[in-house]
């Protein structure tokens, strides 16, 4: 037995643990897929290692201690660089830390080759260490399926009425769009120079109407979906929006299992939903879920991520890596998915939900104005944040674009939709840099050919299903006052009232 337990494990745990531990902390960001290419390539590359060294060492012991101390090098660079440039300004920081870490490394080299050291007596204590370590990860990892229902069973989010379909009448196709921080007409104006007066002017010509003040409900994306897709302030849905709380799991859950969705598949509806690239908004419990190829599609952001965390990251200073590009693929390839599949879903027999969330024009900045491709690196600094004048620069840089492609799909699915369709172009929230009830202006136009009649300038999302369901299924929901809400992090569902702001429409 012995024999079994003192086999060094703890470099394969050690490999494992850096990977485990970045998923468990963005959980609720990337799902668990995320990280297997990459606990596999590590832990194949620990391997490799471990049989070289054991050629230098001649024994397996010395080898796995030394690739241990390796890899923990290797992946803790990151995080003791970004700590470094947050606390410190130190001139040539990234020389010093590669030094420092090259000397570190040869340290461990080193005390590899010290024979007054029985790497062997210390096997099964490493062991041990190792796999408790992987033990936290794992576990908050393997709670977040048993999550996902738990907050939902003590209580609905949301008292449905009854649907009343007229019989043999077609039920149209709603398409939801959801730009990421696309702000109002006169706030575009106002704060970052982007007059899309010719955009609005073109969709009212195709039939649509613009609430032209509107506002959103919250100050935050997963506040103002989970709202809007449950017709409900969220402070209203159940003791689970507690204000004390900082839990999350609410919010999410009321987005992955909403009234309306619920109430759309009652209806007869499909839901058809894409990847985002954030966990939180990707209904991939949809009955068609539209993502890149895995096997096709390069490195991910988590990927991307992991990789800052260590070394590695500085090889875009020689040119031989440039992961800020490579996550800026992901999100153009997730983009253009979208895009490009609507006029197959247009000829897809209905009725159908499509929830169409767009990171786009949100930050990285990887669209030119014509769409072409263009490195989101210049647009942050080395602590990688965004400045006013370089986040002005990838908006108006991006705007132009988006206005283009959502033009062209607006007029395919209208044109190839048997049924006209319900088409929805609202805003989450306003975008960075902007604050007060600047935050607030949203983009919220509607296409009902026929029923744009209960529409007013201030209609926030909060009441768009609910005077869609009353319009097309029969409901008689009452609307709601159209409120704004702020809330601080962590406790994000501790509600302060913001005053609407002024509008030149009203």
């Amino acid at each position: 037995m012995k024999k079994y337990t003192e086999l060094p494990l703890y470099p394969i745990f050690a490999a494992i643990f850096p990977i485990l531990a970045l998923l468990s902390y963005n959980i609720g960001q990337v799902k668990f897929e995320a990280g297997i290419r990459s606990m596999f390539f590590s832990v194949l590359v620990v391997l490799a290692l471990i049989f070289m060294l054991r050629l230098v060492y001649r024994n397996w012991h010395r080898a796995a201690a030394v690739s241990t101390g390796l890899a923990l090098l290797f992946f803790t660079y990151g995080q003791v660089y970004d700590l470094a440039l947050a606390k410190w300004k130190i001139s040539n920081l990234t020389t010093w830390m590669l030094v420092i870490w090259a000397i570190l490394a040869c340290v461990v080299l080193f005390v590899g080759t010290l024979r007054k050291v029985r790497f062997e007596a210390g096997a099964f204590t490493l062991n041990v260490i190792t796999l408790g370590l992987l033990i936290y990860p794992t576990t908050q990892i393997m709670q977040e399926p048993f999550k996902k229902n738990a907050t939902l069973s003590k209580e609905p989010f949301f008292e449905s009425q009854d649907l009343h379909i007229s019989g043999g009448k077609a039920l149209p196709d709603i398409y939801y769009f959801m730009p990421d921080d696309y702000g109002r007409v006169d706030l575009l104006k106002s704060k970052f120079d982007i007059d899309i007066s010719p955009f609005m002017q073109h969709l009212r010509d195709m039939g649509f109407y613009i609430a032209e003040c509107s506002q959103s409900n919250y100050a935050t994306s997963e506040l103002s979906l989970g709202s809007s897709l449950n017709m409900e302030y969220l402070q209203n849905l159940g003791s689970a929006f507690d204000p004390k709380t900082t839990n999350q799991r609410p919010i999410w859950d009321s987005i992955r299992y909403s009234a309306v969705v619920s109430d759309l598949k009652k209806a007869g509806y499909k839901t058809v939903a894409y990847a985002t690239g954030f966990a939180w908004s990707e209904l991939d419990n949809s009955d068609i879920y539209i993502s890149p190829s895995p096997l096709t599609s390069g490195m991910t952001s988590f990927e991307s991520l992991l990789l800052r965390t260590t070394p590695l990251r500085h090889l875009k200073d020689i040119g031989l890596l440039n992961l800020d590009e490579i996550d800026g693929q992901q999100y153009r390839e997730r983009t253009m998915l979208e895009f490009n599949s609507m006029d197959e879903l247009a000829r897809m027999p209905g009725p159908k939900f499509v929830f169409v969330h767009i990171i786009n024009p949100h930050e990285p900045f990887v669209f030119g104005p014509d769409g072409s491709p263009i490195d989101p690196a210049p647009f942050i600094n080395e602590k990688r944040l965004y400045t006013l004048d370089t986040y002005r620069l990838g908006f108006q840089n991006q705007i132009p674009f988006l206005n283009t492609m959502l033009e062209e799909t607006i007029q395919t699915l209208i044109t190839e939709s048997t049924v006209p369709p319900i088409i929805l172009l609202q805003t989450d929230t306003g975008p960075l840099f902007t604050k007060g009830s600047d935050e607030f202006k949203i983009l919220n136009a509607y296409y009902m050919p026929g029923h744009t009649d209960q529409l007013y300038p201030t209609i926030s999302p909060v009441n768009t299903f609910r005077l869609i369901f009353n319009t097309y299924l029969g409901t008689n929901y009452p609307l709601l006052d159209d409120v704004s809400y702020k809330s601080p992090i962590p406790h994000i569902y501790n509600f302060t009232k913001v005053p609407s702001a002024p509008c030149a429409s009203q």
